[in-house]
């Protein structure tokens, strides 16, 4: 697992650790950490031109101090300060190893520029001195490394309200903080280079699944299973308008763990259902748990039906699409929704645009206010609970954005919840399996829903028996 904590606990946690240490031995370790990253970043160290844009904080510190051991190693080293107050050791290092202080016009010839401006306890946005160095930098097209976090975004929700630094690279030190896994500002972060300095951590604020977590999670059968304990869904899906949604959320389903799928809908819909999985069973019975909505606008949606299935409280029940619009506020189910951005919006009374801006805040709003598991669909996906547990799942590729890809994406997730797995980890192993297998299926280009839902075992095979 990967966790990411909140800017006052790393501080409390270094605090702790510091408490225990000489006078800057964390400096130094992350200084060493950033050293050895740019230099494996650029290929080389001898020759190179790196510059530093440093500000007051303990970054600013970290890059100094990291300059400084570039520069032994033959780097020319150029600090730009951005501030009149910067860390008195780390400059001296700096200056003693050969590197001196330049201005903007050193930008140039760079090959790399560290963004030592802003530490982890700054606000949102950069001042117009250091905004103007960062757009000129992004003007010749120089690379930028981050040290810790990229200057400008908000450390502890991942938004990105103002201006802020785009890194090539982030390079942290101790933990992972929640701007380096939720979107927008991971997407400022790049690749991350996590330095471990020591520290010890609570429970984390924000997790994100690894491959080892699929094969612990995963509801592997074993020799006693049969179709019934290994779990049964319901579909409620599809529609004559949409009758696709329902063969498509269908090989979602059965691209899981789950030993039976029953589907419940209009029987034109049935027989394109039965037409593609003849093994699917048609008509009402007992379930370990239920999609709904998938393919159904909300008009569409069977108010009475619907109303009992989030009455009962023995049945886990997955609301996507149309029925989001028609879920309310009163049940007695577990229940996981699975949003879009304009759907949670909607659900919220929020502007589209607002909830993509603070992607996490929304979902976890959500959660607590419904009392519902949200599974936030995106770039990076976020999995909310009512209880506060909080799980991104960063995996992903652009060709998942395709009609039907939420549809298969239901249907893994109702067969992770029939097998009886609680409500957060289903949601978590749902979007890391589908953004598996979509990335498996666009290795060649374009992709469709069923090219996602046709690639889930082997995606799945890859992760439970480590193959490459």
């Amino acid at each position: 697992m990967r966790h990411a904590y909140t800017v006052e606990q790393v501080r409390s946690a270094e605090a702790a650790l510091m408490a225990k240490l000489p006078p800057g031995t964390l400096m130094q370790r992350a200084a060493t950490g950033l050293a050895v990253a740019v230099s494996n970043f650029l290929g080389r160290t001898y020759g190179a031109n790196v510059v530093l844009l440093i500000g007051s904080g303990d970054n600013g510190g970290d890059a100094l101090y990291a300059g400084a051991r570039l520069a032994r190693r033959g780097a020319r080293v150029t600090a730009i300060l951005v501030s009149d107050k910067v860390h008195a050791g780390g400059l001296e290092a700096l200056l003693i190893a050969g590197g001196r202080v330049g201005s903007s016009d050193d930008l140039a010839s760079a090959d790399v520029v560290l963004d030592g401006i802003v530490g982890i306890g700054g606000r949102p946005g950069l001042r117009p001195d250091a905004l103007a160095l960062v757009r000129l930098v992004e003007q010749q097209g120089v690379p930028i490394v981050a040290v810790d976090t990229p200057s400008g975004v908000d450390v502890d929700t991942g938004e990105t309200p103002e201006t802020h630094v785009n890194a090539a690279l982030t390079v942290t030190f101790g933990t992972h903080k929640i701007c380096h896994l939720v979107d927008p500002a991971a997407t400022a972060c790049g690749p991350v280079h996590l330095v471990d300095i020591g520290l010890s951590l609570p429970a984390a604020e924000v997790q994100s699944l690894q491959a080892d977590d699929v094969r612990e999670w995963y509801p592997v059968p074993h020799g006693e299973s049969d179709k019934y304990s290994r779990g049964v869904l319901g579909l409620m899906v599809g529609s004559t308008q949409y009758p696709g949604a329902a063969v498509i959320a269908t090989s979602g389903a059965l691209a899981g763990p789950v030993g039976m799928v029953r589907y419940v809908g209009p029987s034109s819909v049935a027989e394109a259902v039965l037409a593609v999985h003849p093994e699917v069973v048609v008509g009402e019975g007992r379930v370990q748990a239920w999609a709904v909505g998938s393919g159904i606008p909300t008009s569409g949606v069977d108010r009475d039906r619907f109303t009992r299935l989030i009455q009962q409280e023995d049945v886990p029940v997955i609301v996507d699409a149309g029925a989001i619009g028609a879920l309310g506020t009163r049940h007695s189910a577990r229940i996981v929704i699975t949003p879009h951005a304009g759907e949670l919006g909607q659900l919220l009374g929020v502007p589209r645009d607002e909830v993509e801006a603070g992607r996490l805040h929304y979902a976890r709003t959500a959660a607590e206010d419904h009392q519902v598991t949200v599974l936030l669909k995106g770039a990076t996906t976020i999995v909310a609970s009512p209880d506060g547990t909080t799980y991104v799942n960063p995996l992903a590729t652009p060709w998942l954005a395709t009609a039907g890809s939420g549809d298969v994406l239901a249907g893994l997730l109702g067969s992770f919840l029939a097998s009886g797995l609680d409500e957060a980890r289903a949601a978590a192993l749902a979007a890391y399996l589908h953004a598996a297998a979509g990335t498996l299926a666009s290795s060649a280009g374009p992709i469709t829903a069923m090219s996602i839902a046709h690639a889930l075992p082997a995606a799945t095979r890859h992760l439970l028996t480590r193959e490459q």
